[in-house]
């Protein structure tokens, strides 16, 4: 099962775990079938369940704007590189 990473550029802030959704930019919901960033649509990773009151749930962006890198390495996982309206992350499946 694949873990996930999302980290804005500009400090480091972010998340990893084992849930990554890709999400309708109007709706705000989890679109069926879409687990890679694409253009248009925001990413949420983190934890799928609640975790203590000392950690976040999860990290979420606003829509993509543009896809500026994708790489994949020998192992099959994706690393993506792309930027939001105010923000440019990096986002990795391992």
């Amino acid at each position: 099962m694949p873990r996930y990473s999302l980290v804005r550029d500009k400090d480091g802030a972010g998340d990893s775990g084992p849930m990554c959704q890709i999400l309708d930019a109007e709706s705000g919901m989890p679109v069926k079938n879409a687990d890679y960033p694409m253009v248009g649509y925001g990413v949420r990773v983190g934890s799928p369940y609640g975790r203590t009151y000392s950690a976040q749930d999860y990290w979420q962006t606003t829509p993509i704007t543009e896809i500026t890198e994708e790489s994949v390495n020998d192992e099959g996982f994706w690393t993506v590189k792309f930027k939001t309206k105010n923000s440019s992350y990096i986002w990795k499946e391992f």
